[in-house]
């Protein structure tokens, strides 16, 4: 953890997913102060409801901010109430030259796109509203024509930066081409606001996907260009699903709101994220804590890391066991709750930290285990077909002689029958449980009470 400030800044147009959480979560880990911004400048895609979904994950993720907008001046932290700031820079670009108007269609923006392919070079602007006099503007507004904004890059220049995660980038200003800082809507663009605020809001360290590795010398030449400091900037690589190709909802992606929704626990989707792409020690579940003290940035790989839907139900696997009572009964859905008699609650969730990962998987069992309905699937019908009836006779006999007793019940079971193994313990499974597998059967045998285990045996005598 460096003594410096870092930054989630999302634009709220949809649920976040995991690879937005790890780069929320590699900044939070990363930074002594963690800073929450609302990028909300598209208007017509952000909206109020992804705002909130959006505060609700991270804290679910426990990804608390220190500065955000739960502070007590909120709508500093959300670009689309800071308009007035933006157009003050705006109007001192313009001023001294280094942003003008473009006019240019979106037809002749790419017709000049395909000349540059076709001679193999970068598209790029080709600069021409660059040289528009001020009556030739004046007349294009007068037409009710409404521009863009772009930023005059310096001719024959190298932008150069040292990555904190890729070391020395160069890039040449003859290769950007003069960009859109502010859209003909008048909101600002991506590049310019973000770039602004961050220098404003005084973060120190940006970690952020690869793929805003090439916007990174378009905003250093806007800090240069205000004399307003930059942050450093580290760009992670992506996150790629099985397929090879960028992680997506197609590929195995899922929103954090789906993943809460499924029943994992926050530990396990930080232990699982915090491992994509940052190796640690050891296999075991850590704390945010414990996190935030063994991330280095020296241990980040820089090829894309593969996203494993089995490695998340591993650390899924490895919460369950790890949670108290207490996490693990809040964990329950109502019905399942509402199923578990009080004396058996501890019982039960021993049982349900032993053998599931799942809220879904522990109410199935809950059904089975304090309900009186019982639906035996295939495999338990044909194993119960194929048991002589007089088996269960022996079986219900020794339940009345050792009706709290499993180690007496199956030991005059194994006597009275003259079976054991499969031929013994499948039977009474499918009987008791209408599984062939499930929890140890002696808690099983426990958790079911004398009533309902007799009830089920006598049912196949």
């Amino acid at each position: 953890m460096i003594d410096g400030k870092t930054r989630f800044a999302p634009s709220p147009t949809g649920l976040i997913h995991l690879g937005n959480a790890r780069t929320a979560l590699f900044n939070r880990l990363f930074g002594k102060t963690f800073l929450l911004r609302i990028e909300d400048t598209d208007r017509r895609r952000c909206r109020p409801e992804f705002v909130a979904a959006l505060f609700e994950d991270l804290r679910w993720l426990e990804l608390d901010w220190d500065e955000g907008p739960a502070s007590p001046r909120p709508d500093r932290y959300f670009q689309s109430r800071r308009a007035d700031l933006y157009a003050r820079y705006y109007a001192r670009l313009e001023h001294e030259g280094l942003a003008y108007p473009c006019f240019c269609s979106v037809e002749e923006l790419a017709a000049a796109r395909e000349a540059f392919r076709r001679q193999g070079k970068p598209p790029r602007y080709p600069g021409t509203c660059a040289r528009l006099t001020a009556d030739e503007i004046r007349t294009r507004l007068d037409q009710g024509l409404r521009p863009t904004l772009r930023f005059r890059v310096p001719k024959g220049k190298a932008v150069v930066f040292e990555d904190l995660i890729r070391g020395r980038q160069c890039f040449a200003t003859d290769d950007i081409g003069d960009f859109i800082i502010r859209r003909a809507d008048d909101t600002p663009a991506f590049l310019f606001c973000n770039a602004v605020d961050d220098a404003l809001m005084g973060v120190t360290h940006v970690l952020r996907g690869e793929d805003h590795l090439a916007n990174t010398p378009r905003q250093l030449l806007i800090l240069e260009a205000l004399d307003l400091p930059a942050p450093r900037y580290g760009h992670l690589a992506l996150i790629l699903g099985a397929d090879g190709t960028p992680l997506s909802k197609r590929n195995g992606s899922r929103s954090i709101q789906e993943l809460r929704r499924q029943g994992y626990l926050p530990a396990a989707v930080l232990n699982f994220l915090a491992r994509l792409g940052h190796p640690y020690p050891e296999d075991r579940l850590y704390s945010l804590e414990e996190l935030a003290s063994g991330f280095q940035l020296q241990r980040l790989n820089k090829s894309p890391a593969r996203f494993d839907p089995a490695q998340l139900d591993h650390w899924q696997k490895i919460a369950v066991r790890r949670s108290d009572d207490a996490t693990l009964w809040q964990w329950l859905d109502d019905e399942t709750r509402s199923r578990i008699p009080e004396k058996r609650r501890r019982d039960f969730l021993d049982l349900v930290r032993n053998n599931w990962s799942f809220p879904n998987e522990a109410e199935r069992w809950a059904a089975i285990l304090f309900t009186d309905r019982l639906e035996p699937d295939e495999e338990a019908r044909r194993v119960l077909a194929q048991t002589d009836r007089q088996w269960f006779q022996h079986a219900l006999a020794a339940a009345r002689r050792h009706p709290t007793d499993y180690r007496a019940f199956l030991t005059e079971l194994k006597t009275t029958t003259g079976v054991k193994g499969k031929k013994l313990f499948q039977p009474l499974r499918a009987a008791l449980t209408g599984r062939l597998n499930g929890p140890e059967l002696e808690r099983v045998y426990a958790l079911l009470g004398p009533d309902r285990i007799q009830t089920r045996l006598s049912h196949w005598t």
